[in-house]
């Protein structure tokens, strides 16, 4: 035999060994695929029976939102609410239901402290499906790898939520998008998403990149090429599933400019996204008097934001240290910064204890104020009495504290990007509405030449500012909303 012959039948021996050794590896995968088949199909048609046997019990659909921290104090949750009653005023056969983390309060007191902290009351109550495991959507769970955990952690309280409530139509108002596939096919719901700030975003991956420290970006991973270039392609892997998840939405509603233009890279579904500006209580500011503050003595810098370590407070307390150090002794007194702001969870009451203590550091303790979950009373006072409203989160979506202070009449310095600098900050009929700056510096200098102002000339861009947010009022937002979502909601018929 030839050693081309061996080679040949060498060759054929070991494909039989191969095939042989193949042979009930792929049996053993594609029983496994059928049993997942089926397991799968199996869970569909009893969530379908469970929500069929609903129907049967009430007579009418149900519409669940999905927000884990709903009696939170921020800008997320006054959209919840708002469309809440949105829908309840427009649908009145159809009940509502809410998913949420927070166990430690009552239904009661959680609808009590919407219509404390926003101004908000529903027509009728909507039912509230209490989830014990919060806790895997924490960040503070996943000391590394957070986007993954956290979103993977979604996915299970969101399991946790299909199995406790089957509903017809799905929202999620808070972000966590692996949870609409979920809902939809296994759980056969029409699923809506409202957007505030996409998961990860072409910024976060500019950062990584270009080795840029930030909150999000710690400085041993900045300082190594190594663990950047492995961030960067955990960040391109991570933003592929993100889009897969967020492309299952039949519906998809974004609050700003910014957050459109990155859901739209990401999520690809230009036919099924739409912008709705979330709805800011204008109304409710616009008897704060205009007047020209000639004999003001005091001025007082307000910052309306939750207590989160994006909305870099530091970076406020700093600036403002700035001015009162430009101001010298002789007018500290007639200056004063009033931090306003919720705390979720005790990782937020560990930052503010943080601020107090850099506040101390640089001797700017007594100028300072913080006021904690303040009721819609105080906060409306405070603004009234403000000069200046201060925002300095990088890349905010959208801003809705921002809206509020030029509502109520405030010469606004925001962050020169994101949201503020794409659709509020921005000239009204060619006047200006307010200020804009990106580093400690710049609000500083910006701060100065607020208080430079001549009062004319203040109160002319604080009625700019006034007139340029009529587009973010309530009703707008309800008018945008009941049209984005009313194609979904003629589903629910039967």
């Amino acid at each position: 035999m030839s050693a081309h012959d061996q080679l040949v039948l060498c060759l054929c021996e070991l494909t039989r060994l191969l095939w042989k050794l193949l042979l009930p590896l792929l049996f053993l995968c594609a029983l496994l695929t059928a049993v997942l088949v089926l397991l799968v199909l199996g869970v569909r048609f009893w969530l379908q029976s469970s929500r069929n046997a609903r129907w049967a019990r009430d007579g009418c659909p149900t519409v669940a939102f999905f927000h884990p921290y709903c009696n939170a104090g921020g800008g997320g949750e006054r959209v919840l609410w708002c469309a809440i009653r949105t829908l309840q005023n427009r649908y009145a056969g159809i009940n509502f239901v809410v998913y949420t983390g927070d166990l430690g309060v009552t239904s009661q007191q959680i609808l009590q402290g919407a219509r404390r902290r926003f101004n908000i009351m529903l027509p009728r109550p909507v039912q509230f499906v209490f989830l014990r495991h919060r806790l895997l959507v924490e960040p503070s769970l996943f000391p590394h790898f957070t986007l993954l955990g956290q979103s993977m952690g979604s996915i299970f309280l969101g399991w946790e939520a299909l199995m406790e409530f089957v509903p017809d139509l799905y929202v999620d108002t808070m972000g966590y998008a692996f949870t609409l596939p979920l809902f939809r096919y296994l759980g056969g719901c029409s699923v809506a998403s409202y957007v505030h700030y996409p998961t990860i975003s072409t910024d976060m991956l500019s950062v990584v990149r270009e080795r840029n420290p930030r909150f999000n970006n710690p400085h041993f991973v900045s300082n190594s090429l190594f663990l950047s270039a492995f961030k960067v392609v955990y960040y391109c892997m991570f933003a592929l599933l993100y889009g897969m998840a967020g492309s299952c939405s039949d519906l998809i509603m974004v609050n700003s400019s910014w957050t459109l233009d990155h859901i739209l890279s990401l999520w690809r579904a230009p036919n099924r996204t739409t912008v709705i500006y979330p709805p800011c209580d204008v109304g409710t500011f616009l008897d704060i008097p205009l007047e020209e503050d000639k004999e003001k003595k005091c001025h007082s810098i307000i910052s309306v934001g939750q207590f989160r370590p994006e909305k870099d407070h530091r970076l406020q307390i700093r600036a403002f240290k700035k001015v009162l150090d430009k101001r010298g002794e002789g007018c500290r007194e007639g200056l004063k910064l009033v931090l306003i702001g919720g705390c979720r969870n005790q990782e937020d009451e560990d930052r503010v204890l943080m601020l107090r203590g850099l506040c101390q550091q640089l001797g700017v303790a007594d100028r300072v104020e913080f006021k904690l979950n303040v009721p819609f009373e105080e906060l409306k006072r405070e603004m009234g009495e403000a000069t200046i409203g201060l925002h300095t989160m990088w890349n905010e979506h959208f801003g809705i504290g921002i809206v509020e202070c030029m509502a109520a009449g405030k010469v606004i310095l925001a962050h020169k990007s994101g949201g503020p600098k794409l659709d509020i900050v921005v000239p009204f009929e060619g006047g200006q509405t307010g200020f804009l700056a990106d580093d400690e510096d710049g609000y500083a200098e910006a701060i100065e030449r607020i208080l430079a102002l001549p009062p004319a000339s203040q109160l002319q861009i604080r009625q700019n500012a006034r007139q340029s947010v009529a587009r973010f009022s309530d009703q707008e937002f309800e008018t945008c909303f009941h049209a984005a979502l009313e194609p979904l909601m003629r589903t629910l018929e039967r």
